[in-house]
């Protein structure tokens, strides 16, 4: 091989990048102000994920790509196209003086709100490799980029080796489309100096290489990580690299890809190859402006920064699937597709930090979704793959959880197009709900709801609570539609379910709403599954009670239907979530429900609680070998119990529940929460945002719009350990709202701040010392309701003032 001087090589390093005359940008120095999270040592080998809308990646946080996920076995991992995946993964190595050395591990991870990096030390080599990844917005492609820094007071010869290994093959459900999974091929392009591999049955498409053309290119070359097995190629790249004394140099790599044709993966490489460092600031961009929305400053900053990177991961958690449809996924790896039950929860959460646009975007999927397979009965779906097959119609919860997101939708947009359009759907789903599912006509429906115990679908605490409110919130939908029939009859039916639930669901001698109603028969079933249950998982406690109420069961009468606390079900506190509990049951069962907690939060079914209640972490923390829920304690539940809290006037015990969740705050993966607390199931949920926006926004500043109407009203209840607190820049429909709070020993202040002067604002007097209050400086006298209207006081700026 003929000898290159050192400048000639970096000449002509120079010459063959296609895109420039200049060497790449280093994208590290982009992310100089952003801010960062370093992953804990002890984590590096679980996962993470470089997120986009249209492809994202997920590997180990040291750098490698095992068999992750149980959804497709060992196949959630890697590098997704939905509904396709692109590849298993890629890994890297260098031969310095004869002696190779493979990147598997890295030392250190940190995590970017829109950007990941892995960092390689080689002391013995004198040098320092870092790995920086990102997904461009909307392009189907990934770009990794090497930088490689010498701290050698002479020039260091390298041979990089960059390995690929392509699996193109179709998502979850595909048997139901048929769709066969063939062997990849893959060519190498000079044109493009980049492999390109296509599946040999489809038009899948993966194409990957470097501005900076090979020396060489090899399949089945000597990789040291990534071997070729099942229907993928292994193909690499080779480069001559000279690293200047005490300088770096970077090589970045572009993988792009297409379940379209090999003409559109190869265009959208030539895009982003030509506008990495473009394409990398319009995300930083974004991010930015993601994070100016909805700013809080809180005494906890812990809470603080966990709601702050909810913005993020929320962000991650976006699919775009053009044949199918855009919007908000449940969670990952395991779950990167689109369900009802999940976005009823989410897109409230979202609502709150101005992400209106995929609002919109997934309930317009969903509901497109749901008419296609549930021939618009109103039914709404619960869970659907990225090919658009839909794995379940939907529990009967979602039904009416969705009514309610649709009056809540349109209480912070104020947009009446949105609810004429939706209405329809929600009526057509409630006279659904009751016909299919309501055989007795006692207005609870019977059927699965939150919890999939098997058995556990007889008429359901969960079930019963939000249908009220589904009720109650249409007959708001009615009043806005100029629909006076309905108006009534939903009122009625709302208060008749509410009673029922105050009645028939309480179970006094437990101090808490039953988990289900069901029939003597049914119920002894449900208890010998659920003693078998405590059993295994050595809860003898949980067998002790659930014997004892066996006993009493058995001693009924046969036929005997009535309501029974057996698994202490978390969803056992929706009605104290939707506010519909009567005041003196809602406090004792709010007590009962503390007793099922542990240091990260609420257990999913009680009869799991272990010693780890209410006491120490470590227990808590442990991993689990095999996926499973059962001794799940979860960020649902526990933003629930800090909703029902509030509701109750309890914001104290809220913020608890709210601690309690950010103690799993970058707890495995640094910026995000995993679904199951600490440290298992999906390391990103959609729902997280839901526990935390509603009793922060909703609750502690108690932002309470009526955008259509252009009405704020302001209830705020913060925990007595706050002394100062803000909310900046809180999007209601076209109008932004500031919140500024401050107390002391003899006086509280409270500056409210619109972009909207005409809006009206009504602030609503919070219980407590304050006698005399002032707006702007003059004496006011609160209205009946305990509420003062303060629009119109000095244009947009209102300043209230407790003594």
């Amino acid at each position: 091989m003929m000898k290159i001087a050192p400048y000639l090589l970096l000449a002509l390093l120079a010459v063959q990048c296609k895109t420039a005359s200049t060497p790449p940008q280093n994208l590290q120095e982009t992310l100089a102000d952003v801010e960062k999270i370093k992953g804990r040592t002890e984590y590096i080998e679980s996962p993470y994920v470089t997120a986009g809308d249209r492809v994202y990646m997920v590997g180990h946080q040291d750098g490698s790509f095992p068999d992750l996920g149980w959804h497709i076995t060992g196949e959630m991992g890697g590098i997704w196209d939905h509904p396709i995946k692109l590849m298993d993964g890629f890994s890297a190595q260098l031969t310095l003086n004869n002696s190779t050395l493979c990147l598997t591990k890295a030392d250190t991870f940190y995590n970017y709100p829109f950007a990941n990096q892995h960092v390689y030390l080689l002391p013995k080599e004198g040098m320092r490799v870092e790995r920086l990844q990102f997904v461009p917005d909307g392009k189907e492609a990934i770009v990794v980029q090497y930088a490689f820094h010498n701290s050698d007071a002479k020039e260091k010869k390298i041979t990089f080796q960059f390995n690929g290994k392509s699996d193109l093959r179709p998502t979850w459900l595909s048997e139901r489309t048929n769709t066969q999974d063939g062997n990849d091929q893959a060519t190498f392009d000079a044109g493009s100096n980049a492999w390109v591999v296509k599946d040999s049955l489809n038009e899948w498409f993966v194409t990957f290489g470097s501005t900076l053309a090979p020396v060489k290119h090899a399949t089945e070359a000597n990789d040291c990580t990534l071997k070729s097995v099942g229907k993928g190629t292994n193909t690499s790249l080779i480069y001559e690299l000279t690293l200047p004394a005490n300088g770096s140099l970077v090589l970045p790599f572009t993988v792009a890809g297409s379940y379209e044709s090999k003409a559109q993966a190869q265009a959208t490489l030539e895009e982003v190859q030509g506008k990495t460092a473009e394409l990398f600031r319009a995300k930083k961009k974004r991010y930015a402006e993601l994070a100016s929305q909805t700013q809080i400053s809180i005494p906890d900053k812990d809470v603080q920064q966990a709601f702050n990177w909810l913005k993020y991961s929320t962000d991650w958690l976006v699919r775009d699937v053009p044949a199918v449809g855009r919007g908000l996924a449940a969670g990952l790896p395991d779950y990167p597709w689109w369900f009802g039950v999940d976005n009823e929860y989410s897109l409230q959460g979202a609502l709150l930090i101005g992400r209106f646009d995929i609002v919109y975007k997934t309930i317009e999927l969903l509901v497109k979704e749901s008419n296609r397979v549930n021939k618009n009965s109103g039914r709404i779906l619960h869970e659907m793959s990225t090919n658009g097959q839909v794995f379940n119609e939907g529990n009967i919860n979602e039904t009416p959880q969705f009514a309610t997101l649709i009056w809540t939708v349109y209480q912070w947009t104020g947009d009446k197009e949105f609810l004429a359009k939706y209405y329809p759907v929600v009526v057509k789903g409630l006279d659904w709900l009751m016909k299919e599912n309501d055989k007795d006509g006692n207005l609870l429906p019977d059927g699965f709801g939150m919890m999939e115990i098997h058995g556990l679908n007889s008429e359901m605490i969960d079930v019963a609570a939000y249908s009220q409110k589904a009720f109650a919130d249409a007959a708001q939908m009615a009043k806005e539609m100029g629909d006076v029939t309905l108006v009534a009859k939903y009122q009625n039916i709302a208060q008749k379910i509410k009673d029922k639930i105050n009645t028939e669901f309480w179970v006094p001698e437990s101090q808490s709403y039953a988990d289900f109603i069901g029939t003597k028969e049914q119920t002894l079933h449900l208890i010998d599954d659920a003693i078998v249950r405590a059993d295994t998982l050595k809860k003898p406690w949980a067998v002790a009670e659930i014997k004892a109420l066996k006993a009493k069961v058995k001693s009924l009468p046969a036929g005997t239907k009535k309501g029974f606390v057996l698994h202490h079900n978390w969803v056992v506190n929706t009605p104290m979530e939707m506010g519909i509990a009567d005041s003196d049951k809602a406090l004792k069962a709010l007590e009962t429900g503390h007793k099922f907690v542990n240091p990260f939060g609420m257990f999913v079914t009680g009869i799991d609680r272990d010693e780890s209640a209410g006491k120490d972490v470590s227990s808590a923390a442990k991993g689990k070998k095999t996926f499973t829920y059962t001794g799940a304690v979860m960020t649902l539940p526990t933003g629930v119990q800090a909703i029902s809290e509030n509701n109750y006037g309890r914001p104290d015990q809220a913020l608890d529940y709210l601690k309690r969740m950010t103690r799993a705050f970058s707890f495995a993966l640094p910026g995000s929460m995993y679904e199951v607390s600490p440290d298992f199931g999906m390391f990103a949920q959609a729902w997280t945002l839901y526990s935390f926006g509603v009793p922060i926004i909703r609750q502690f500043f108690g932002v309470q719009p009526n955008a259509a109407h252009k009405i704020i009203r302001i209830q705020p209840q913060f925990p007595s350990s706050w002394d100062k607190a803000s909310l900046e820049k809180l999007t209601i429909g076209d109008n932004q709202l500031t919140v500024h709070f401050e107390k002391s020993d003899n006086k509280q202040t409270i500056r409210l701040t619109q972009t909207k002067p005409d809006w009206k604002i009504v602030f609503a007097l919070p219980k407590g010392k304050y006698k005399s209050w002032e707006v702007n400086g003059k004496k006011v006298t609160a209205t009946q309701e305990g509420a003062l209207d303060v629009s119109g006081s000095n244009g947009e700026k209102v300043v209230l003032e407790a003594f």
